[in-house]
């Protein structure tokens, strides 16, 4: 810290003589809390945008509280949390960046793992990249650090030089493996500094940590946004007449995303993302801690979003994490934003009700700002009371004098009232609670899902409209107290003046947690400490107010989830014992025999002199106080009379009990029917439930009401994610771990499907037939029993595909009430070639061990010894049943966990009214998909493919019934290959077909398929019969179809209509990936086209691609190329996006396999668009021969041969 104008040091605590502020620049508002030279507090809030009334609201806000004019010898230090490079990068407005990666990598960030973030869209966005261009650089690294490859500038030089009189002015570099030797970045920084460039972010020097897409995008956000944090830095620096530490005259801080402050100079772009959400955090901790409570859970409501937090003692923060489509790889506060505020737009759609997630923002904003504005949370409050016109300052209206108009929001509301049958206030509150259940959700995602129960936390409210809805979400989630802070609506700016100084560095180390690394422990803590003493020291902490914390990231070898372990007594055997407990809190199991990985050293520094803020205790007296006055507001489906106290006249000991209105000077405190709120000694408001919140009253169950309908469709949907959450995090296996290739589902008690988590397309509509079958098979089901199935003609698809189903009985142990299945994709099942996916199969038992609907757990005891027999008990048996029986222990937890959430779920609301919506979400579905129907018209098309066999499709629609028939007569016979698809492989592709036809966001469950009829001939491709070999039918078959019923259609043209299922293996590896292409030309359902997107899966697959770093770490192959290839979409009015050409060289001898089509016909476009390009996968040998491999090939790879996947393209849309 800086030293203030009389040379004496001023630390977190008050400076002598001087005004101290702490500041929350916000998109919306800016939070200003001055505190005077006696100590007193002063806060204040100010527009962040006023042109013409003021320049920059941080400076004004410091103007307005010292009278008008900023004076440098009477500020002592200025925190600051700021906004500015997050909405830069919302914004995409950062400075123009070069990127300098690897040959072979320039799109390496592009692609990065290939998955799309909407399964179900038609049109594939991606976010847009930060960098505007790329040059590769010749030179290489292996993974353990060794050169491949000399560096070799020569060639940079005249790339650079253009890019700089283009007048690019800012360089990101990340180079393959420079977390391991930097040497070569290094060398690089050091020509691009040399030649004058203004911002050069490093990524040995901003993220030294292992997976080059998510330290590359850290590296090129930091080159983006640090040029506009430095240009925002001077200009308030210079209003203040700031200066560094040690000098005369104010300091100037700002809050980084890890919850630590840190001086103007050394605030850099990768650090500023979080800026004033982690003051939120900081604020919220430690308010809590006042407040007696260590366990909490954060809710910063504002207008557009809602930031939620989890505390349980200490601050949580992630080393990875996405923001606005950026992977970042830099430590930050763990905080989950939800699209749900008061702004948020209430959307009454037929049928069923939905909050957001758009936002009517500032401008209109809700309909009671008299700018014409919609229906937003906001009004929803306005018509039941809880915010009151005649408490509000009259600021609206064309001369901002007007009250809050709460004449047009009961017009608005009585016209969607009409029309439902209700009374404005029920349609009010339904939208309410639909509100409060996305941000409970979002609350359930960082704590319930990952193991913590917070019934006996407290809850945090903050933020502008916290108050109105911090008891609504306490009883969603069965919590039991809200505190709010007498600033709770300036909390992050409150919280920013809480914290203090810290600085932290990581670096990847990637050694066993063993006694034989001890040295390379403590020379790499001692190395960080040295750099980490120096960020200090120039910050004026002296060495004895540093207080230390070395955290170990651990993970098993092999897995990719590192978990913090703090290593402060240096311990190796108690590190062991806390990952080990901290593995199981998370994920519910330890292994006893696999050995624990250090990845990573994160040394953490703060300066823990006190912070001179600590919030004096006052005496309290016990007073019931009279109400100011009277108002009505509407809860629980009635009106009461509430009272309405201002927040200034309750003394410390003031009980006040709801239903009632505390009116502050920036919000609205609602205390709702059977809550109490008390003010505390140190004058926070802290509420109780004082009278059990009363079952939720559903009345005539029998029809669906709109906003029950939503309501239940995102409990459900909640329910799969907890259980998909469960198995990736328990799985032992890669494929579901980190490909994420499985699925998680509920099913009423017919088997009926009633919520999947997207996950994988080709699952979507096959697991019903799982649970069918078992239903079918299984008369006499006991509680305890759960079964397991991949048989491809039972109600499987392929034999990789393990689903495992679970009963969930009543109370009695009688009857079934619903069914709980997962789904996985196991590394190997068996058959003859590593990976089970043989592309030479022509029979089922060659694919694998297939499980025929065995009973896996018997009366809660898991079979072991059966499940062993039948993996080893065949002519190819599974190579690794260990991680089988794991996977299988994994998924039969995950079902465990949904079966407790609808049991909870049961005891909420009651077993008819569960049983009743479960019918009734599959309804609105089923009408989504008849509202489509009636505007199609009859098609057909005809699909060729590889192997010589057409798939015929003919779609006849009954428009005034509103049905459809999807008949594939005259498809071709089952072959003796393995293209061969299980019928629920083809009904899966149907469900996907017309649920994206749909365009918009319906629940994906059986009802879509209600309204069509699927013929499907015994005995064709498309249902064949034992023993047909099956395993490309899932993965090849599978998006045949898809592009089949999409080209009868007219929709999209043909995709690349593959996986490229590429496998290698030998005795002591396997791997198995998937290769996208670029996505196809296609129109909407309004007639407009688009073009494909550029390397990204799309249709029936969406597995994640192992980070080319990791891969070559765990696995003796080099990477030469992963990139696009510019033009090689389908042309067309509209093209396709462009394919991959993906190129891996061997290090050790390794079979490998490729499983793959349109190696000899091209996918073809539609409506005259024109047809992509066929795929090739050549070998390179030794001699320098390329041979070139069929569609569904195998071969042996020599140490130093490589093979190459070039995918085949989409096809174009419309004649160009």
């Amino acid at each position: 810290m800086g030293t203030n104008g009389q040379g004496s040091e001023t630390t977190g605590s008050q400076t002598a003589g001087r005004w101290d502020f702490w500041i929350d620049r916000g998109g919306t508002f800016t939070d200003v809390v001055g505190r005077d030279p006696e100590g007193a507090l002063h806060p204040l809030k100010l527009l962040s945008e006023n042109p013409g009334v003021y320049e920059d609201a941080a400076i004004e806000g410091i103007r307005r509280l010292l009278g008008g004019q900023i004076e440098p010898a009477r500020i002592g230090t200025v925190k600051m949390g700021t906004t500015v490079a997050t909405n830069a990068l919302l914004e995409r407005k950062g400075d123009r960046v070069l990127l300098l990666t690897t040959r072979g990598f320039r799109d390496a960030l592009r692609i990065a793992y290939q998955a799309r973030p909407d399964i179900f869209a038609k049109e594939i966005i991606l976010p847009e990249q930060l960098y505007e261009r790329v040059v590769e650089v010749d030179e290489r690294l292996r993974a353990d650090g060794a050169v491949e490859r000399e560096l070799n500038l020569g060639p940079l030089q005249k790339d650079l030089e253009q890019a700089k009189a283009d007048g690019i002015n800012a360089v990101a570099i990340a180079l393959m493996h420079s977390w391991k030797n930097p040497a070569h970045e290094a060398a690089l920084a050091e020509l691009v500094r040399g030649m004058g460039f203004g911002q050069v972010s490093v990524s040995h020097e901003v993220s030294p940590l292992i997976k080059l897409v998510g330290r590359g995008d850290t590296t090129v956000v930091d080159a983006y946004l640090s040029p506009i944090l430095r240009r925002y830095v001077a200009r308030v620096a210079d209003a203040l007449g700031a200066t560094p530490a040690g000098q005369a005259g104010p300091t100037l801080q700002f809050m980084m995303s890890s919850g630590g402050m840190t001086a103007a100079e050394a605030f850099q772009g990768k650090d500023a993302i979080l800026s004033g959400p982690a003051g939120g955090v900081v604020g919220m901790v430690q308010t809590a801690r006042l407040a007696g409570h260590e366990k909490v859970i954060g809710f910063d409501m504002g207008g557009t979003s809602t930031d939620v937090a989890h505390c349980a003692g200490e601050y949580e923060r992630a080393l990875d994490t996405e923001v606005a489509g950026v992977r970042m790889r830099a430590p930050m506060m763990r905080i989950h934003t939800v699209a749900a505020g008061g702004g948020s737009i209430l959307h009454a759609e037929p049928g069923r009700f939905r909050v957001g997630p758009d936002s009517a923002g500032a401008d209109p904003g809700p309909a009671c700002y008299r700018r014409g504005g919609p229906l937003t949370v906001t009004d929803a409050n306005v018509m039941l009371g809880k915010l009151n016109p005649d408490l509000f300052p009259a600021i609206f209206g064309p001369d901002q004098d007007q009250r809050l108009d709460r004449e047009v929001v009961a017009e608005k509301f009585a016209e969607i009232a009409t029309r439902e049958g209700k009374s404005p206030e029920e349609v009010a509150e339904g939208f309410l609670k639909i509100a409060v259940e996305n941000m409970a959700n979002a609350i359930k995602k960082i704590s319930v899902q990952r193991g913590y129960d917070v019934t006996r936390y407290l809850l945090n409210s903050f933020g502008g409209a916290g108050g109105q809805h911090a008891c609504l979400v306490a009883d969603a989630l069965g919590m039991e107290s809200v505190l709010i802070h007498p600033l709770s609506g300036l909390l992050s700016a409150y919280g920013i003046g809480l914290a203090t100084v810290s600085a932290s560095r990581q670096q990847a180390l990637l050694k066993p947690l063993a006694p034989a690394s001890t040295d390379a422990i403590d020379t790499l803590i001692e190395d960080l400490r040295a750099q980490v003493s120096a960020d200090l020291a120039e910050q004026g902490v002296p060495a004895e107010a540093t207080e230390w914390l070395p955290v170990l990231m651990l993970r098993y070898a092999g897995t990719d989830t590192a978990l913090p372990v703090p290593f402060a007594d240096r311990d190796l055997q108690r590190a062991r014992t806390d990952f080990e407990a901290a593995h199981k809190a998370q994920f519910g199991f330890i292994y006893d025999d696999k050995e624990i990985t250090v990845e990573a050293v994160d040394l953490q520094a703060h300066d823990a002199r006190p912070t001179g803020t600590d919030e004096p205790a006052h005496p309290t007296t016990d007073t019931s106080p009279d109400a100011a006055e009277e108002t009505r507001i509407f809860a629980g489906g009635r009106w009461h009379e509430a009272g309405v106290f201002r927040r200034e006249a309750l003394s410390p000991g003031a009980s006040v009990t709801g239903p009632a209105l505390i009116i502050e000077a920036n919000q609205t405190i609602v205390i709702e029917p059977g809550w109490r709120a008390q003010i505390t000694a140190r004058d926070h408001v802290l509420m109780h439930r004082f009278q059990a919140a009363e079952r939720a009253q559903v009345v005539g169950a029998g029809k669906a009401d709109p906003i029950l309908l939503e309501v239940f469709n995102n409990l459900f949907m909640n329910i799969a994610e907890q259980m998909g959450v469960a198995l990736q995090n328990t799985a032992h296996s890669v494929n579901i771990k980190e490909r994420l290739d499985f699925s998680c589902a509920v099913f009423d008690a017919e088997g009926a499907l009633v919520a999947n988590a997207p996950h994988m397309p080709v699952h979507l509509g096959s697991m019903d037939r799982s649970v069918e079958t078992v239903i079918r098979l299984n008369p006499e089901i006991r509680p305890g029993d759960v079964y397991a199935l991949n048989a491809p003609y039972n109600g499987g698809t392929h034999l990789p595909d393990i689903t495992v189903v679970s009963p969930v009985f009543d109370d009695a142990e009688e009857s079934v009430l619903f069914w709980v299945a997962s789904r996985g994709h196991h590394a190997d099942v068996g058959g003859t070639a590593p990976g089970s996916m043989t592309p030479l199969a022509t029979t089922v038992d060659e694919e694998g061990v297939l499980i025929d609907n065995l009973k896996l757990v018997e009366a809660g005891r898991l079979r072991e010894d059966e499940l062993r027999r039948v993996l080893s008990d065949h002519p190819y048996p599974c190579r690794n049943p260990d991680q089988n029986v794991a996977d299988l222990k994994a998924q039969v937890a995950a079902n465990e966990r949904g079966a407790a959430e609808l049991r909870k779920m049961v005891a909420e609301f009651g077993l008819d009214v569960v049983q009743a919506y479960m019918g009734h979400v599959q309804d609105n579905a089923a009408e989504e998909v008849r509202r489509l129907l009636g505007r199609l018209e009859d098609c057909s098309y005809e699909y060729q493919t590889d192997t010589g066999q057409v798939i015929r499709v003919q779609i006849t629609v009954d428009r005034n019934a509103r049905e459809a028939t999807v008949d594939f007569t005259g498809t071709s016979e089952a072959l003796a290959n393995n293209f061969n698809a299980p019928e629920p492989v083809t009904r899966a592709a149907v469900l996907y077909v017309f649920r994206v036809m749909v365009e918009a966001p319906i629940p994906m469950n059986a009802g879509c398929l209600r309204p069509i009829r699927i013929i499907v001939p015994r005995g064709s491709m498309l249902a064949p019969e034992y023993p047909r070999a099956v395993v490309a039918g899932n993965v090849e078959t599978s998006q045949h179809v898809t592009n089949a019923l999409f080209g009868a259609l007219g929709a999209i043209a043909n995709s690349q209509g593959t996986m490229n299922n590429l496998t290698f293996g030998n005795d002591t590896y396997q791997y198995y990936e998937t290769i996208c292409s670029g996505s196809p030309a296609g129109v909407m359902n309004d007639g407009r086209g688009f073009d494909g997107t550029s390397g990204v899966h799309v249709h029936m697959t969406n597995s994640r691609l192992t980070d080319p770093e990791v891969l070559e770490l765990r696995f003796p192959v080099l990477l030469e190329e992963f990139g696009l290839r510019p033009g090689s979409g389908g042309q067309g009015k509209w093209k396709a996006g462009d394919g991959t050409t993906r190129t891996i060289r061997f290090l050790q001898r390794m079979d490998c396999a490729i499983l793959s089509s349109h190696r000899h016909r091209a996918p073809q476009g539609v409506a005259g668009g024109g047809a992509g390009e066929k795929g090739r996968t050549l070998v390179r040998r030794l001699d320098g021969t390329q041979e070139e491999l069929k569609g569904c090939d195998q071969t042996v790879l020599e140490a130093g041969e490589a093979v190459t996947v070039i995918t085949p393209t989409a096809g174009g849309f419309g004649a160009s």
